[in-house]
This record gives structure tokens, sequence and C-alpha cells, in this order.
């Protein structure tokens, strides 16, 4: 959805720094457009992001019912001490500070990033809808502040979403190779060591091989 929506935002790229009418910089430099040969796609770029909003809107959905349902959003949601805890294990990610606090299935700067990615995606798609078709609905695109912030919030919920797996992507990594490994496949490999099995004259010393010296 991101690579499309570069497609449409090219029609009107607006968004950079300018000074007095002229621009100094670009969110996109000319160069990145000419490099994968985004320009006059606009069109095709309209299409495939539709399309892709069914499967971003269904997966997002059947989720959130699963975390209801299945009682996960207990463990998801911040508690009244997340904030402070989540500077805390920022603390330690930056190995500034030794401990960690006490943590369940997700600490607290997993639980506030988790649930701001679901209500990022409401996001989207709420402000996604106002400015694909502003006129059927004018009303959501009302909400939104109006046509021009709608797009501003999507883009910037659009930067949200990189930063994010970015960062996400960097933790796991440095987490340790199983750990990447298991956010990949699915699941996790434990690896134990092999019992070696004892033999008659392992268990009793006084046994041997029935002659005696």
């Amino acid at each position: 959805m991101i690579w499309s929506g570069l497609f449409i935002y090219w029609a009107n790229d607006a968004y950079g720094i300018s000074i007095f009418g002229y621009s100094i910089i670009k969110f996109f430099p000319e160069w990145f457009y000419d490099y994968f040969h985004i320009p006059q796609r606009l069109a095709e770029g309209m299409a495939f992001h539709f399309l892709f909003m069914w499967f971003f809107f269904i997966n997002g959905l059947i989720y959130i019912i699963y975390t209801i349902f299945s009682g996960a959003w207990r463990e998801l949601i911040p508690q009244k001490n997340s904030f402070k805890e989540a500077w805390l294990v920022l603390l330690h990610d930056l190995h500034i500070r030794k401990t960690i606090p006490p943590q369940k299935k997700y600490n607290a700067a997993q639980r506030i990033a988790y649930t701001a990615i679901i209500l990022m995606g409401f996001g989207s798609v709420v402000t996604g809808l106002a400015i694909y078709k502003p006129v059927q609905f004018y009303w959501i695109c009302w909400l939104c502040g109006g046509y021009h912030f709608a797009r501003i919030i999507h883009f910037t919920l659009t930067v949200g979403y990189v930063l994010f797996f970015l960062i996400h992507i960097v933790q796991v990594i440095l987490a340790g190779w199983n750990n990447f490994r298991s956010v990949i496949s699915g699941f996790e490999v434990i690896e134990t060591t092999p019992k070696i099995e004892e033999t008659s004259s392992d268990k009793n010393p006084d046994q041997g091989d029935g002659k005696r010296a």
C-alpha cells in the first residue's frame, strides 16, 4: 500500500520546506521518482491502493475481533503506569539503565506501540476514505478537518508505519537470531541438550563383563 501510495502522492507532491515561495527541500527528491519510475502511474496507484485497502481493513478487523474475544486485549492495552515504565524501557534499550521494569507478555513500551498501531490503522482507513471520495464521504472529510488536513494525517500515519517497522525490526534483531526467526516463521525453536543414556556398567561400576581379575 505504501508503494501504490507513492504513485498517488506524486500527482500532488506538495510536502516539503519552502521559504518565500521557493522550494528548499522536497520530501521526495526528483531522483527518487526517476529511479523507481514512479511518474505517470497515478491511475495504477489508485487502483492498487484501493484494492489492497480491503486486505488491510479485513486483516485489521479480524485481528481486533480475535483480540477482544480471546481476551488478549488485557495483555495489550496500556495500564496506568505504562507511560512511566515505557521511559524506563527506553533507557534500558539505550543501555543507560541496567534493569528493566517487570513485564508479562508485553512490556510497557510494547503495549503503547501495539495499541497505537491499531489506532493508526483505523485512522488510515478513515482519512483514506475522506481523500479518496471527498464528495461521497463529505461527512467523513468534514470530521477529518477537510480534504487537505485529512491528506496530511494520512501521509503522517504512513511515515509512522515506516518508522514503526524499522524500529521493530532493529529491536527484534538485537534480541537475537532465534527471536528474529520466530517473528518471521511464527514459531520458536528451543534447543535442548540431548540426554546420554546410561549403560548398565555406568549404573553399577562393580559390574563388569562377567570376568574377575
